[in-house]
């Protein structure tokens, strides 16, 4: 296991002025502002679709749309990232994308011009993603992948709780008014910007806390720098299976809505209890992962699974207990996911692995979000049965994954 950097050295280190904890927790910091934006948005959005006349199929294939275009597109991010060293300005330039689309989402009024908002605010996590992962990545290697990842994730899903709440808020005061609801998420998504810059001129190469952690370590064998190992790609189809089987909160909220379960009020709330539990299992996966390896992703399967058995039912108390897996399931996905990529990747490649990484999981997602939104028209038994054969599938590719954990 890796040692933190002592902060003691920083004054060695020019271009690092902070130490390597100091840094995930102010990244996470950024997180948590750009979550109380996106997530304050993302937990209203299936209602919101249906306001405006669209169906459960609808609602399913733009969330896994935008889904996808968050993966997919890094394709073209993560290489870009690796290949121009601008992990910095990617970052910013996404985070910009992602703030300015929500507010405007709430204003839109017509169905077409809300679908493109919502994959809109997505794409600006497609351009930032890999490069942000990376530079996340340089200074999890002086904490612990496991750990400094899980404490991004909880800092980040305090944005995610605290967003939802205050679009919950809005709407109760303004009679289900989407447009305010949308609107006060401007004011976090200006302190995002401005945080990200002051960090920026702190830290200008995280890349240095990594340099100093493996500055000892033995010179990597020629080539490992130019491919990506073959249990990558093993673990990019294990990731692939759980999310194709993975519901979006989009389809989850329609069925509290359109059952009558819950009100349009109420689904934020569901919402935001589900982020608390992902801070939660984000932190527990983290620490066990660190000191048992990938063994603790078997638990993803389990609860993705468990999502589609509990989430569409007609019991209230069931149908939120399953939200409430959902939120587990996306701690796991935000967090120990991202660090067992940095661990089999070499950072020359990183931010590559990670886009591609994304863009495997892309298509997975929106073939979850046609497959979910579909069967759940069609019939829910069928659903719940596809969803645990495709799990049974992801299990097993899990068993063959071997992660060199330097």
């Amino acid at each position: 296991m890796n040692r933190p950097v002592p902060d003691k050295g920083e004054a060695d280190l020019p271009s690092v002025r902070m130490g390597p904890w100091r840094f995930v927790v102010w990244f996470g910091t950024v997180s948590l502002l750009a979550d109380f934006v996106y997530e304050g948005a993302r937990s209203i959005t299936g209602p919101l679709l249906a306001s405006l006349g669209a169906s459960s199929l609808l609602v399913g294939v733009v969330t896994g749309a935008g889904e996808a275009a968050a993966l997919g597109l890094r394709l073209v991010s993560g290489p870009m990232a690796d290949r121009t060293r601008r992990f910095w300005g990617l970052a910013i330039a996404g985070y910009a994308l992602t703030v300015v689309s929500v507010p405007l989402l709430g204003v839109a009024g017509v169905l077409w011009a809300a679908c493109l908002l919502v994959i809109s605010e997505r794409v600006g996590k497609a351009v930032r993603s890999p490069a942000k992962d990376t530079l996340l990545s340089h200074a999890t290697a002086a904490t612990g992948r496991g750990r400094g990842f899980a404490v991004h994730e909880a800092l980040d899903q305090i944005g995610a709780l605290v967003g939802p709440l205050l679009v919950a808020g809005v709407l109760a005061l303004t009679g289900n008014d989407y447009g305010p609801a949308l609107g006060v998420l401007a004011v976090p998504g200006i302190a995002v910007l401005l945080l990200l810059f002051w960090l920026r001129a702190r830290v200008r190469d995280p890349e240095a806390y990594e340099r100093e952690v493996t500055a000892a370590a033995p010179k990597a064998p020629d080539g490992r720098e130019g491919r990506l190992p073959r249990a990558f790609w093993t673990y990019a189809a294990f990731t692939a299976a759980t999310t194709t089987g993975f519901a979006t909160f989009g389809v989850l909220s329609y069925h509290l809505v359109e059952r009558h379960l819950l009100s349009a009020a109420w689904v934020p709330v569901v919402y935001a209890a589900a982020m608390a539990v992902d801070a939660v299992a984000a932190l527990a996966t983290g620490w066990v992962y660190d000191r048992v390896g990938p063994r603790v992703l078997v638990t993803l399967p389990v609860l993705t699974a468990a999502v589609v058995a509990l989430a569409f039912t007609d019991t209230v108390a069931i149908a939120v207990a399953g939200s409430l897996v959902w939120g587990a399931a996306m701690g796991i996905q935000e967090s120990t996911l991202r660090a067992t990529v940095a661990d089999l990747v070499p950072s020359g490649r990183r931010a590559t692995a990670y886009g591609l990484f994304a863009g495997v999981v892309g298509a997975a997602s929106l073939a979850g979000g046609a497959l979910t939104g579909g069967l759940y028209g069609y019939s829910i038994p069928v659903l719940i049965t596809v969803v645990v054969a495709i799990q049974v599938l992801a299990v097993v590719l899990l068993a063959v994954i071997r992660v060199d954990r330097r």
